[in-house]
């Protein structure tokens, strides 16, 4: 795979400081549309630093995030939205006493007019939901569903329907089998595949390395804030990974390319 194709996010020298603490430091690295990358490490590796980075939650120390080869700042998980970066966290962040779709279209609900008062269009918010649904593959039994009565599974698939219906390029999914029984880990990975197909970029942060290596095109292990090897997946197995994650060997370190060099000029 061309490691230059399609880029669509890049961090240079991203490091983040707490204090004399240094949580994240120095990280290059890129991801294009059309892949999953994944992200691992062990606790305290840098991994939930850098997805805090990308989702608006923190502000950089030092360094550049640039989006098709322009700096941006992600002040804010607004900014993060409006920039296209969707970030799934493992607690969901879902209202369970709400149904499907005013899940998906909590805070930017449907509206239509009545005699001059906006009056909330739920048929057009359901109708939207079953869309989408249908898009996914995913079995959740109606939009008017309640998310309590849901599986664990049937929970992702709201949580991603949610951030592609926000029309994304970049979903951050955060230990997304974490706590799934094998059958619904499957569905949830079938997504991540089938988001990826759909031309959208997926940053996978998980600590289960068969699941990474179920889905990731490309692997990015950190170790205590910097980044230790990056490789393609089809170029490496499970016991060199864990190599890399435990310090025990030296990894390869794939080089950032600049937008301008990868697309041949300035893209602003």
């Amino acid at each position: 795979m061309n490691t230059t194709e399609n880029i669509w996010l890049r961090v240079a020298k991203l490091s983040k400081h707490f204090g004399a603490v240094i949580a994240l430091e120095a990280v290059d690295a890129s991801i294009r549309l059309g892949e999953v990358l994944a992200l691992v490490g062990d606790n305290g590796a840098g991994k939930s630093t850098l997805v805090k980075l990308l989702s608006g939650a923190y502000s950089p120390s030092a360094g550049e995030v640039a989006i098709n080869g322009s700096p941006v700042t992600i002040e804010n998980p607004r900014k993060a939205r409006q920039l296209g970066i969707a970030t799934i966290f493992q607690e969901l962040a879902l209202v369970e006493n709400l149904t499907v779709y005013e899940n998906i279209f909590l805070g930017r609900e449907i509206v239509r007019p009545v005699i001059g008062l906006p009056i909330l269009d739920k048929k057009r918010m359901r109708d939207r939901v079953v869309q989408l649904i249908d898009e996914l593959g995913s079995h959740i039994p109606s939009p008017s569903a309640l998310v309590s009565d849901l599986s664990g599974g049937q929970r992702q698939a709201v949580a991603i329907a949610r951030a592609i219906d926000l029309e994304t390029k970049l979903v951050i999914m955060d230990e997304p089998t974490a706590s799934l029984a094998v059958a619904e880990t499957r569905n949830v990975l079938r997504l991540i595949e089938q988001l990826r197909d759909t031309g959208k970029a997926v940053l996978l942060v998980s600590h289960n390395l068969n699941d990474v290596f179920e889905v990731a095109d490309r692997i990015v292990v950190l170790r205590r804030g910097r980044k230790v090897a990056e490789c393609e997946r089809a170029e490496t197995d499970l016991d060199e990974v864990v190599s890399w994650i435990t310090g025990a060997k030296s990894g390869p370190q794939l080089k950032v390319p600049d937008y301008k060099t990868a697309h041949g000029g300035d893209q602003h």
